[in-house]
């Protein structure tokens, strides 16, 4: 009894500040003991030790909302193993395409054959010839030339998207879409459900219009939600499965930069793609939405017609996403940067790149490549800006040439490679894109797209300011605190 008074006189002595760091790191060592048994990059798993030690309440909040790792396998495992199924039976086609086109091609393609085999046989994913590729500079090209295809849909209609703002873009785009329904068109639209903002009446006037609508992995209490990982970044637009779009413009009026209240101009690049590689496109979408909704899209024939010769571009498009440990757009970066002959230009809004991209980059730069990164002048994220600015240092001493966007914000994804390789798609280059969110490129292999895509680069530049290495030097010391610090815990967000 005297003792059992004993532990209850010490346990109302301490302090309650005390008692509550106690638990606190209590439950962050339990944690630590889960990060570190879930196998994360050694990078990710120490911004994590270092947050859960540092400040263990955040640091297990944190953890709540953007790392759980055992919900990707849930979610994904079995997606992954039906995408399997499916991919399987396409195989032999998609590797034999893709042989014919690079002996078809073989001397304009002998210096790039290592990232279509890699496309290929990794990811699974045709090289195809037989395209017209249209590039679309903003918003203000890329509506226009979507309502126009819309207007011409007879069969089909199937859209994917990370944002939907009502506004007069989706007035418009939604007047079409009803419109087609209402003619037999079968409408079906993938709309993120943590990106999109459209409304329950929205939503249920373009239901009852005819239009299928689901959600991708669907939040059911914001405020409490930890899904703020692994969502559905695609932008992807199939028509009659002859006409495909792709590339980082959403569905928003804050795309177009005329005639409207925005108060930044958004810079972005869209593809309009007609040919059998919109096939790939079509396959990305069916995938998902037989995910979310269980209605299997693939093999049938009406969706993936045959195509006429309609253009020689050559196109193979790529995706990456948590149902997959392959991170296929990642690595088609890293070897088109690898296999760079002259020059490499790249355009990204979020530049938190890994250790393999900054150091491909910085090799090129030693070897005397042109390489050349555009990054926007005004960001929407203090702490993703500061982390991305903690590794410019180290490219500028290596020779790469960094750009800062003035005129507005660049939301654009593009890599330019020599005089023949250009991507453009959802994806940035940051670990998000290349982890946690559905992403999905178009590489094209044509000198005139990348003329074009080079020229818009350009255009770019002289509306941006360059960061000279003195420059950079000079800043006070804790603006790289600060900027390193971000860097730290950026694998983590």
């Amino acid at each position: 009894m005297q003792l059992g008074n004993f532990f209850t006189e010490i346990w109302h002595q301490i302090p309650f500040t005390t008692l509550f760091l106690a638990v606190g790191y209590l439950v962050a060592f339990v944690f630590s003991v889960i990060v570190i048994s879930e196998n994360r990059s050694p990078t990710k798993t120490m911004a994590y030790l270092l947050i859960f030690f540092l400040l263990p309440v955040v640091g297990i909040v944190i953890y709540y909302v953007f790392g759980e790792n055992y919900r990707k396998k849930k979610l994904y495992g079995l997606k992954a193993l039906e995408d399997e199924k499916l991919q399987r039976r396409i195989n032999n086609y998609v590797y034999q395409l893709t042989e014919e086109n690079l002996k078809d091609n073989s001397e304009e393609l002998k210096d790039y054959e290592r990232l279509v085999r890699l496309l290929t046989y990794e990811g699974r994913f045709p090289l195809t010839d037989n395209n017209k590729v249209s590039l679309l500079i903003n918003g203000e090209e890329k509506f226009p030339a979507l309502f126009e295809a819309l207007e011409k849909a007879t069969h089909h209609i199937h859209l994917e998207y990370y944002i939907i703002e009502e506004g007069h873009v989706v007035d418009r785009l939604f007047e079409i879409l009803i419109r087609k329904a209402q003619q037999g068109v079968q409408v079906r639209l993938i709309y993120d459900d943590f990106g999109c903002s459209l409304s329950k009446k929205f939503l249920k006037q373009i239901k009852e219009a005819g239009i299928q609508a689901i959600p991708f992995y669907k939040i059911h209490v914001p405020l409490l939600s930890n899904r703020q990982n692994y969502r559905d970044h695609r932008k992807i637009v199939v028509i009659d499965g002859l006409v495909g779009f792709v590339g980082g413009i959403n569905l928003s009026d804050k795309y177009l930069n005329v005639g409207t209240n925005n108060e930044l101009f958004w810079r972005d690049t869209h593809l309009k793609i007609e040919g059998e590689s919109v096939r790939s496109l079509q396959l990305f979408f069916a995938l998902n939405w037989s995910f979310c909704c269980e209605e299997e899209l693939f093999f049938q024939r009406e969706y993936f017609p045959d195509h006429e010769l309609v253009g020689k571009q050559m196109v193979q498009t790529a995706v990456s996403g948590p149902d997959s440990d392959r991170a296929s757009i990642m690595l088609s970066y890293l070897s088109a940067i690898n296999n760079a002959k002259h020059c490499i230009y790249i355009t990204t809004p979020y530049f938190i790149p890994n250790e393999s991209i900054v150091n491909a980059l910085k090799n090129a730069a030693l070897s005397r490549l042109d390489v050349r990164l555009l990054v926007p002048g005004k960001s929407d994220s203090k702490f993703v800006n500061a982390a991305s600015q903690s590794y410019y240092q180290e490219l500028l001493e290596c020779g790469v040439r960094i750009f800062r966007y003035q005129k507005g914000f660049v939301h654009a994804k593009t890599m330019v490679v020599d005089d023949l390789i250009s991507m453009v798609g959802t994806a940035n280059i940051d670990i998000r894109s290349f982890d946690l969110n559905f992403e999905v490129n178009a590489i094209v292999f044509d000198q005139d797209i990348n003329t074009q895509l080079k020229q818009a680069f350009m255009n770019d530049l002289s509306l941006s300011r360059e960061i000279s290495t003195a420059y950079w030097h000079k800043r006070r010391w804790f603006k790289h605190f600060f900027e390193s610090l971000c860097r730290l815990l950026s694998p983590i967000l």
